[in-house]
C-alpha cells in the first residue's frame, strides 16, 4: 500500500500527464484490444485526479487532457480514411485525428469541472458516483450537439466477448450511457477500496466485475424468416473505378444465387453495393456515368435476376435530388428491391459524416483546399430519420446506415417498432480498428432495443447479432463470403425502447442526487 501511495503522490505531482496516460490506458478497452480492466483502472484514477485537483480549472485541464489522449488513439482509424481519396493528401489523416480530439475533449473537461464540484464535497466513492451522473450527461450531449457524434462511449468497454454480452447485459434497463456511468463507479470502486487497504473487498469486487463479463449468454432462439447476407470484400481503392463496375456486380450476383427454393428470402448487400442509380427519372447523363448501359429499368431486372424468384434485397444505393435538370443533392439510401425489379421501399440516411458525406463549412474550405472523403462534388442530405419498412412475409425492417448505428436511442421508429435492424456499411475506410469497434456498438444497439442486428458491409466484418448482442455468425475482414441463416427472433420493447436516453438521465440524477445526499454524512465523518 505504500508503493501505492508514493504512486498517487506522483500522479498527483503531474496531473496533465497523468491525464494523459490515463487517457490512452482507458482506450485499450475498446476493440480490438478489449482490455477492459485497464480502462475501469483508468477511469478510478481520473476520479482521483479530480478529486485531488486545486480548482475547478484544474479539474477541467485535467478532463480535456484524458479526452485528447482518449480521442486520439481510440479514433486512430479516421486517419486511414485520408488514404482512400486524392483531393488531399494522406499525412492530413494524421493531423485531422488529433484536432478532431480537441474538439471531443471538450466533454470529459466538462464532466471533470461539474464533477469536481461533487467530488470535493463528500467522499472518494460518493464522489465517484457523482462524477458518474456528470459523465453520463456529457456522454449525451457528445451523441448530438452540432449533429452529434457517439462514437466509443466509454461503456462500450463493458460489452464481453462476442459470444456474450458481458456488463452490457444491463443496457435494457440502464442505455449506453449509464453504462459508461457504472464502468466509472465500478473503477471509481475498486481505487477507494485498494486506498483504503481492503485487499479482500477489492478482490471480491474484481471477481464479481469478471464473472460478469465472462458471464455465458442465454440460449440461443430460432427465427423464421430466411436471409442471405452477403459479403464481396470490395475494396476502397476499387469501389470508385468504373472499369471495376462490371465485376462488382458479378462478384455480388455469384454470392447471392438461391442454393436451394425458398419461398421468401430476405437478400443483404452492403453500402456502397450497387453503383447504379435505379430510380427513373434522372438526365441521362447521370445513368451513363455507371453500368448497366445506362438503363435503370436494366439495372432494376439484372438484380431481380440474380437474387431470383421469392427474394427480396435490401442494398445500399445512391438517389439523387434534382433541380432544374441538374443534381443539386444525394441521398445514401437503402433500396428494397424484388426479383421482378421493382423498387418496394427506401429509406434515406439521416445521420451524415461530417467531411465524409458533406464538407461543412464548404464555403470557406473548398478555396482552401479541403474536400470531403467521400467520392463525388455533390454533398449527401439527410433522411428523415428512423423508419420501418413493412417487407410484408419478409417483417418488418428498421434501417441504420453504417455509422448511424452507434447513437443510442436513435435507431428504431418508437411508432412503430422493427422486428430486425438492418445495418449496410462500408467499412473498407476504417483500418483495423474502425470494423471491430463499429461492430461493438451495433452489438450494444441490439441488446439496448431487444432486436436482431444484421450488417452487411463491403470488406468484414460482416454479422448477425442477435438480441442479446450475441455474433451468432459473422464474415472476417477481407473475405467475399455469405451467410445464410433465419433472422435471429426478437425481444419484447426492453425498457430502454419504450424510454430512450431519458432513462440513462434519470440515471444521472438519481446518481447526483446520491452523492449530494452523501455529503453531510461526509462532513461529520470529517469533524469526527
Amino acid at each position: 500500500m505504500e508503493r501505492f501511495s508514493g504512486f498517487a503522490q506522483g500522479i498527483k505531482a503531474r496531473p496533465r500527464l497523468a491525464a494523459i496516460v490515463l487517457g490512452l490506458a482507458a482506450a485499450t478497452g475498446f476493440p480490438p484490444l478489449g482490455l477492459w480492466p485497464v480502462t475501469l483502472l483508468a477511469l478510478g484514477g481520473l476520479v482521483w485526479l479530480i478529486r485531488t485537483a486545486p480548482t475547478m480549472r484544474a479539474a477541467a485541464w485535467t478532463g480535456w487532457f484524458f479526452g485528447v489522449a482518449h480521442f486520439t488513439l481510440a479514433n486512430n482509424w479516421i486517419a486511414t480514411a485520408f488514404t482512400y481519396q486524392a483531393e488531399m493528401p494522406p499525412v492530413l489523416g494524421w493531423l485531422a485525428v488529433p484536432l478532431v480530439s480537441l474538439y471531443l475533449a471538450i466533454y470529459p473537461a466538462m464532466a471533470c469541472a461539474a464533477g469536481y464540484h461533487v467530488a470535493r464535497r463528500t467522499t472518494f466513492l460518493a464522489g465517484g458516483i457523482g462524477f458518474a451522473g456528470c459523465w453520463i450527461v456529457a456522454e449525451w450531449l457528445r451523441s448530438w450537439v452540432f449533429t452529434g457524434y457517439a462514437w466509443d462511449p466509454i461503456g462500450l468497454a463493458l460489452l464481453g466477448a462476442w459470444d456474450r454480452p458481458g456488463i452490457a447485459v444491463l443496457l435494457p434497463w440502464m442505455g449506453t450511457y449509464a453504462l459508461s456511468g457504472l464502468a466509472i463507479v465500478l473503477g471509481a470502486g475498486f481505487v477507494f477500496l485498494v486506498q483504503q487497504r481492503r485487499g479482500i473487498a477489492a478482490l471480491l469486487l474484481a471477481g464479481l466485475v469478471t464473472a460478469g463479463m465472462v458471464w455465458p449468454a442465454p440460449p440461443a432462439a430460432q427465427g423464421t424468416l430466411n436471409f442471405t447476407l452477403v459479403q464481396p470484400d470490395l475494396r476502397q481503392e476499387e469501389l470508385a473505378d468504373p472499369s471495376r463496375y462490371e465485376d462488382q456486380f458479378l462478384r455480388l450476383a455469384a454470392l447471392s444465387m438461391p442454393r436451394h427454393p425458398v419461398a421468401n428470402r430476405l437478400v443483404l448487400w452492403p453500402e456502397s453495393g450497387v453503383p447504379d442509380y435505379l430510380r427513373d427519372g434522372y438526365p441521362q447523363r447521370y445513368y451513363d456515368s455507371a453500368t448497366a448501359g445506362g438503363d435503370p429499368r436494366f439495372a432494376r431486372f439484372r438484380i431481380g435476376r440474380a437474387i431470383g424468384a421469392g427474394s427480396l434485397l435490401l442494398t445500399g444505393a445512391t438517389d439523387l435530388a434534382i433541380e432544374n435538370g441538374r443534381a443539386v443533392g444525394a441521398y445514401n439510401t437503402i433500396t428494397a428491391l424484388d426479383s421482378a425489379g421493382q423498387i418496394a421501399g427506401s429509406y434515406s440516411k439521416a445521420h451524415l459524416v461530417p467531411y465524409g458525406e458533406y464538407l461543412a463549412l464548404r464555403w470557406l474550405l473548398e478555396p482552401l483546399g479541403a474536400s470531403r472523403l467521400v467520392a463525388g462534388t455533390i454533398d449527401f442530405l439527410p433522411g428523415p430519420g428512423p423508419r420501418t419498412l413493412d417487407l410484408g412475409p419478409l417483417g418488418q425492417a428498421g434501417m441504420q446506415i453504417c455509422y448511424e448505428i452507434v447513437f443510442s436511442g436513435q435507431v428504431v421508429d418508437p411508432r412503430n417498432r422493427p422486428d430486425y435492424i438492418f445495418n449496410p456499411s462500408n467499412d473498407g475506410w476504417f483500418g483495423s480498428w474502425g470494423p471491430p469497434q463499429h461492430l461493438g456498438q451495433a452489438r450494444m444497439r441490439a441488446i439496448e432495443e431487444g432486436l436482431p442486428v444484421l450488417r452487411s458491409t463491403t470488406t468484414g466484418i460482416s454479422a448477425v447479432i442477435d438480441a442479446n448482442g450475441v455474433v451468432r455468425s459473422y464474415i472476417a475482414r477481407h473475405r467475399a463470403d455469405r451467410i445464410d441463416g433465419l433472422v435471429p427472433p426478437a425481444k419484447p420493447p426492453t425498457l430502454f425502447a419504450r424510454t430512450g436516453n431519458a432513462l440513462a438521465l434519470g440515471w444521472a440524477f438519481l446518481a447526483l442526487v446520491a452523492a449530494l445526499a452523501a455529503s453531510p454524512v461526509a462532513t461529520r465523518l470529517r469533524r469526527r
